[in-house]
């Protein structure tokens, strides 16, 4: 069976091959560009799993089980933004640095500058759709909470990871090993939610 990933990100591509190979070991992963589709799709939605469904169904298009995920950060005090607009909130916020991780940074920060630490509970948010060739759809979401610090901690990860503190850890996720990451993060609990789902319904 082949299902297509709304992407063109071989390390997404290449991580939902091995998650997929534990459950399912039949089903080949192919990208956009292996399928043909171009171009890139317009994520209008106002959720991150209306942005997955648009995502899903543009991969479905050819024919086969399509596939869309979006994610982000989303931060109490802020009224849940980033949100849909994460990779780009400095730019929505002050027209610059579009899709610059350190700019998205600081905004979140200057945000939050008077903010107390009780206040600043955050979660990071990961959505996957699936859509089958006959018009059928799910969506599933994994989340992982924690806590916007004040200032970066850690080199690694990316994105928000250094001001992500998560409290189990007692760490951010800029300062925890890729294997720690993957057990709790938000994108790797809904891939698993994910192949779940598909394999009950295939």
């Amino acid at each position: 069976m082949k299902i297509v990933l709304a992407s063109r990100n071989q390390k997404k591509i290449g991580e939902l091959r091995t998650l997929l190979a534990e459950t399912l070991p039949d089903v080949e992963v192919l990208s956009l560009d292996d399928v043909g589709i171009f171009g890139e799709i317009e994520e209008n939605g106002a959720t991150f799993e209306e942005n997955a469904l648009i995502k899903a169904r543009a991969a479905a298009s050819s024919g086969y089980i399509g596939v869309g995920d979006d994610s982000g950060l989303t931060v109490d005090a802020l009224g849940g933004e980033p949100g849909v607009y994460s990779a780009r909130f400095a730019f929505l916020k002050t027209g610059m640095n579009d899709h610059d991780d350190q700019a998205n940074n600081r905004t979140v920060l200057d945000l939050l500058q008077d903010v107390p630490t009780e206040r600043r509970g955050a979660a990071f948010v990961s959505a996957i759709a699936c859509v089958f060739p006959d018009g059928r759809s799910f969506t599933v979401r994994g989340e992982v909470k924690g806590r916007i610090l004040t200032e970066h901690h850690g080199n690694g990860g990316f994105g928000y990871d250094p001001l992500f503190y998560y409290e189990p850890y007692g760490k951010t996720l800029a300062e925890v090993t890729s294997s720690e990451k993957n057990a709790v993060s938000h994108r790797g609990k809904a891939i698993r939610a994910f192949a779940e789902r598909l394999k009950a319904e295939i």
